[in-house]
């Protein structure tokens, strides 16, 4: 069954993340200041879905590699610290802090800044979880080396 969720949650996450980004990214360049609004106010209501999928894929991953920490488990094991901390650290606060200055009608520079840095933290957690999900189809001999 293990073998099943962890792919599931896996997508869910990246699909989550990256909806979240494509949402700010399109809002900020086509869309109005009420557009922009409503978005950074509904991401950190994203998380009820992104969080339990990322922790669903942490457990079930660490279950699946058994130990091992060579070959592609080990470079799957090796990004998720930094997937990790960039979500804790960076991404869910400057979330809540953008949501917050929304729904307060302030997009000032500091809001701007801000979103640059959330712009730029979540493309480095897609990019990576795209390469855990690669390395996880080469595993399974999904998707095989050129």
């Amino acid at each position: 069954m293990t073998k099943v969720i962890h792919p599931i949650a896996g997508v869910i996450a990246l699909l989550t993340i990256s909806t979240f980004w494509l949402a700010t990214a399109f809002s900020e360049l086509f869309a109005s200041q009420a557009v922009i609004t409503a978005v950074k106010i509904a991401i950190p209501w994203g998380f009820l879905l992104l969080v339990p999928a990322l922790a669903v894929t942490g457990g079930t991953g660490v279950t699946l590699a058994q130990g091992r920490r060579a070959g592609l488990v080990g470079a799957k094991v090796k990004r998720m610290p930094f997937i990790a901390g960039n979500g804790i650290l960076v991404l869910i606060p400057a979330a809540l802090f953008l949501a917050h200055k929304a729904s307060a009608a302030e997009l000032d520079a500091l809001f701007y800044a801000v979103q640059a840095l959330e712009l730029a933290a979540g493309a480095v957690n897609i990019t990576l979880l795209v390469l855990n999900m690669r390395d996880g189809l080469r595993m399974k001999r999904r998707f095989r080396r050129p």
